[in-house]
């Protein structure tokens, strides 16, 4: 029912704009030139539409329609990089909130000193993981330490990856009791805090291919079993596809060690300001603006290049 429901508003939504477009063209052929302001409004919203159904055929991939999972691991660099995980952390957080994307944390691991080594995110709604399958990969910071004495410049690294949160059900992948292990722990805060005292987080490692899952939100045991295992199967379904089409390159988000040399986007605070797509050559030098969400420009140059 879900997936009929989704086809019928599809094509409920194509019907009503074919209705659009024919009956302007009826007002058109009466040539009456007191129509022309009111046509040229029409037009313009005709081509405004069309533009936005042009780029939404480009989110056509299997998953590209549902929520996915976001991940963001700390790379080299020290404290530096753990500052730069929690300012992508924010960065996503914010630019799900504008497009009205639901969000959990679903695994948080604080840093020693500042920021996060790592943190897990469900991001809810439409199209989530059509757009953020874009931002997988490395991304580079560049700029004068808060954290350095003497105030150098220094380069940080953190490594994004990106699940679709549908895959998380696929019938494709069974995982054998006996292939994982599962510890529980009690979750923990910032400082090392505990949030609770009983133990609820859970660690999942898959033997055969040493993924590890974890999931400590303030939920039940039960509950954070359940949804590690599911993220787990995502995991391994996109290992499965990946050795289906022979990019044993781009496992898991590219299974890349987040360093010099292999980053797909870079973040120039000093000695000027500028965001800039490897990939793309996309830039901008308003980089306070992209680091407060606006991505959009970035993931739509991305997918018009896919």
């Amino acid at each position: 029912m879900k997936q009929y429901n989704a086809v019928k508003a599809e094509v409920d939504s194509w019907r009503n704009f074919a209705r659009h477009l024919s009956d302007t063209l009826e007002l058109a052929q009466l040539g009456d030139e007191g129509l022309r302001a009111e046509l040229e409004a029409e037009t313009s919203a005709i081509e405004a539409e069309l533009e936005k159904r042009s780029f939404t055929a480009m989110l056509s991939g299997k998953y590209d329609r549902d929520s996915a999972i976001l991940a963001i691991h700390a790379g080299a660099g020290g404290t530096d990089s753990q500052d730069w995980a929690a300012m992508l952390e924010r960065m996503y957080l914010r630019w799900a909130e504008a497009r009205e994307y639901e969000t959990e944390i679903l695994d948080l691991t604080e840093g020693e000193e500042a920021g996060i080594k790592s943190v897990t995110i469900a991001v809810n709604g439409e199209y989530a993981f059509g757009y953020l399958r874009s931002e997988k990969g490395v991304h580079r910071l560049v700029r004068l330490s808060p954290f350095d004495a003497a105030h150098r410049r220094h380069t940080s690294f953190a490594l994004v990856e990106v699940l679709p949160q549908a895959s998380m059900d696929e019938a494709e992948v069974e995982v054998d009791p006996g292939d994982i292990k599962v510890d529980v722990y009690k979750s923990s805060g910032a400082g090392g805090q505990n949030v609770q005292k009983n133990a609820t987080a859970v660690r999942i490692t898959h033997i055969p291919t040493g993924i590890v899952v974890t999931c400590q939100n303030e939920r039940s045991q039960t509950q954070n079993r359940e949804f590690a295992m599911r993220i787990l199967r995502a995991r391994l379904l996109e290992l499965k596809q990946a050795e289906k089409e022979e990019e044993r390159a781009v496992l898991r988000g590219e299974y890349t060690k987040a360093e010099w040399g292999s980053q797909i986007r870079s973040y120039v605070l000093h000695p000027y300001q500028m965001v800039k797509d490897h990939r793309t050559e996309h830039e901008s030098g308003n980089t306070q603006t992209v680091l407060d969400g606006d991505l959009d420009p970035f993931m739509e140059a991305y997918l018009r290049q896919a």
